[in-house]
C-alpha cells in the first residue's frame, strides 16, 4: 500500500453525514458509535462525532486531490447542493487558480470546507 492520509472530520449525526455523502457517491465502510469511514474509490473520509458543532463557526477543511474533479462535479451538481456564496451546504464551481491547480469548494452540512482539485 502506498503512503497515504485521511482527512479526521467532524460530524453532528453520523447517518446525515452517510447520505449527503452518498449523493456524491461515497460510501460507508466502517461505523462505530464514535466512529465512520467514507470511501469514493481510493479517497478515504473519516469522522468523529461532534454533535454540538455549529456549522457557520466550523474552520474544519480537507483537499481532496482528484483525477476526475469533472466526474466528481457532475456528481455534485446533480446531488442538488446549490452553486451560490452563502449558506450550508453549497459548492463553487472549478477554476484555475493563481496556483496553477483548478480547485471547486465544497461546503459541507456540517460548515467542512472541501476542496476538490484536480490532479495532474
Amino acid at each position: 500500500m502506498t503512503d497515504h492520509a485521511t482527512p479526521n472530520l467532524p460530524s453532528r449525526d453520523f447517518a446525515a453525514t452517510t447520505a449527503f455523502h452518498a449523493m456524491l457517491g461515497f460510501q460507508q465502510d466502517y461505523r462505530s458509535d464514535g466512529w465512520m469511514i467514507l470511501s469514493r474509490g481510493a479517497v478515504t473520509l473519516e469522522f468523529f462525532p461532534y454533535p454540538d458543532l455549529d456549522s457557520y463557526q466550523s474552520s474544519f477543511s480537507c483537499c481532496l486531490r482528484l483525477d476526475d474533479l469533472s466526474g466528481m462535479m457532475r456528481q455534485v451538481e446533480a446531488s442538488g447542493v446549490p452553486d451560490r456564496r452563502q449558506g450550508i451546504p453549497r459548492y463553487h464551481p472549478p477554476r484555475l487558480e493563481d496556483s496553477g491547480l483548478t480547485i471547486a469548494y465544497l461546503l459541507d452540512p456540517d460548515g467542512t470546507l472541501l476542496r476538490l482539485i484536480q490532479n495532474d
